[in-house]
């Protein structure tokens, strides 16, 4: 059986993704792959998110958000491995 090990993934997301849910949707779409981390907001426009959980799950994880929301668009998006933290439990919207 092959295990799965957990990873830890940085987004940049840059396109029409502030002001159209983007935030609530990557929230739902935590909950519903049993992800942690957090979504930020940042001044340039862009989103920044933090993602932790099975390798499987996180390559879901554009395509889940983007899914039946014609509002947001990911024109580009910037990935890369990272640490993972111990001990992080849930998922968190930053600026609400």
């Amino acid at each position: 059986m092959d295990e799965q090990k957990i990873c830890r993934r940085s987004y940049r997301f840059y396109g029409q993704v502030q002001g159209v849910g983007f935030r609530y949707r990557a929230q739902c779409t935590a909950e519903l792959y049993g992800l942690t981390g957090w979504v930020e907001n940042l001044p340039d426009g862009s989103v920044a998110m933090e993602m932790q959980g099975l390798a499987d799950a996180l390559d879901r994880v554009p395509e889940t958000i983007c899914r039946g929301s014609s509002w947001i668009v990911i024109e580009h998006m910037d990935t890369k491995e990272i640490s993972v933290l111990a001990k992080e439990y849930g998922f968190s919207a930053k600026g609400w």
